[in-house]
C-alpha cells in the first residue's frame, strides 16, 4: 500500500540495479502489520507503522540501485522530514549488505557516514545491524570500521530486526543470539525493546505486559528501547505517553534516556517535529532540544578504556540525571504495575 503524501522513490533503470533489486529486494508486504501479525491499537498507529516500513524499504532499495552517494542522498532527502530518518536507516542496510558481499570494497557505509549520512548517524548505525542479523559473520570486524561509540547501535538494530520479524519467539523469552557476548547482548535487548513498540502497536499495557514476562535483568534495557521508539516513530497521544511513563515503573529513567536519544537523533538530523517535543516533554520532562542537549553534555569526557563500554556509561549518566530530577517523579512511577 502507498500512503497519500508519502513519496515513492523511483527506481533507477540500470542493469546492476535491477539485478541487485531482484536478488536482495524485499517486498513491501514484509513490513506490513498484517504480515507481521502485530497487535495494533489504532488505525492511526497502523498507518504510521506501515509508513515507517515503507520509508525504510524505499531507502534500502535506493541504496541497492544508486551508483553514487550524491544520487542516493538526493533520493533519500526527497522523503518528508518526519520519515526521512527511516529511509536513511534502510539505505544503511543496503550499503552494509553491499559491503558484506564485496569484502574487497568494504567502504560504502564509512563513506556514507563521512558524507551525506553523517546527520543521520544514529539511524545509519542501526541500519547496519539489520545486515548483521541476516549475515552474522564478520560483524565484529565490520564494527571496527564504525564510530566506536555509536557502533553499539548496530547491535540495537540487530535486536530490533529479530523482534520485528520473529517476535513470537522472543516474546516468550528467547535470549539474544549465542554468538553475541557481554554488552552486545544488552545492546541487542535495547533494540528488542524498540521492536515491542511496533509489535504491540504502541499500546502501553501490552508493552508493559510483554516486558514484565521477560527476565528482570533484561527489562530496563528494553524500556530504554521503548522510549526511543515511542519518541522517534511516535504518533501516540499525550495521554498514552503518560500511561507509558507510569507503566515503566522503576525503569522510567531508562525510558526517558531512550526518549532523549531519539530527540538527539532527530535534532542532529534537523528533523525535530512537534510530536518529538510532546514525547520528550512527557517522557523526559524536557523539551526535545533540551533532551538532545543533555545527550551532548553527558557525552563529554567519556572514558575510553573503562570496565564498562563508554556507550553504557553515557546511558547511565543520562539515566542518573532523570533519576534525580523532580520532573518525572510521581507516585505511579515508584512501583512497577506489572510483575
Amino acid at each position: 500500500m502507498v500512503y497519500p503524501g508519502l513519496p515513492v522513490l523511483k527506481p533507477l533503470k540500470t542493469l546492476s540495479g535491477v539485478i541487485l533489486r531482484g536478488l536482495f529486494g524485499l517486498p513491501l508486504e514484509e513490513t506490513s502489520v498484517e504480515k507481521r501479525g502485530f497487535r495494533v491499537a489504532t488505525d492511526e498507529m497502523r498507518t504510521r507503522l506501515e509508513q515507517v516500513g515503507e520509508s525504510f524499504l524505499d531507502g534500502y532499495h535506493a541504496a541497492l540501485q544508486s551508483h553514487t552517494q550524491p544520487a542516493l542522498a538526493a533520493r533519500l532527502n526527497s522523503v518528508g522530514a518526519e520519515l526521512r530518518g527511516f529511509a536513511f536507516e534502510g539505505a544503511a542496510m543496503g550499503l552494509a549488505l553491499l559491503d558484506t558481499l564485496t569484502p574487497w570494497r568494504p567502504d560504502r557505509v564509512t563513506n556514507f557516514l563521512s558524507g551525506d549520512g553523517n546527520a543521520h548517524a544514529y539511524m545509519v548505525h542501526v541500519g547496519v545491524g539489520w545486515v548483521w542479523a541476516r549475515f552474522p559473520f564478520g560483524f565484529r570486524r565490520f564494527r571496527r570500521r564504525l564510530d566506536p561509540l555509536l557502533s553499539w547501535l548496530a547491535f540495537d538494530g540487530w535486536g530490533f530486526h529479530e523482534g520485528f520479524f520473529h517476535w513470537p519467539k522472543y516474546i516468550v523469552g528467547r535470549p539474544p543470539p549465542r554468538r553475541l557476548a557481554g554488552y552486545e547482548r544488552r545492546a541487542f535487548d535495547q533494540g528488542l525493546g524498540r521492536s515491542w513498540w511496533f509489535v504491540n502497536g504502541g499500546n502501553p499495557e501490552l508493552i508493559a505486559r510483554t516486558i514484565a514476562g521477560l527476565p528482570a535483568e533484561r527489562r530496563p534495557d528494553m524500556w530504554s528501547g521503548v522510549g526511543l521508539a515511542a519518541t522517534y516513530a511516535g504518533v501516540a497521544s499525550e495521554s498514552v505517553l503518560h500511561v507509558l511513563r507510569d507503566l515503566a515503573g522503576p525503569s522510567w529513567p531508562q525510558l526517558a534516556q531512550g526518549a532523549a536519544f531519539a530527540a538527539k537523533a532527530r535534532q542532529r538530523a534537523g528533523n525535530l517535529t512537534p510530536y518529538t517535543d510532546l514525547a520528550a516533554g512527557v517522557l523526559c520532562g524536557l523539551s526535545a532540544t533540551d533532551a538532545a542537549r543533555l545527550c551532548d553534555t553527558t557525552r563529554e569526557n567519556l572514558p575510553a578504556n573503562g570496565t564498562q563500554p563508554a556507550y553504557e556509561i553515557w546511558r547511565q549518566r543520562i539515566q542518573q540525571r532523570f533519576q534525580t530530577s523532580r520532573e518525572l517523579r510521581s507516585p505511579q512511577a515508584l512501583e512497577p504495575v506489572y510483575r
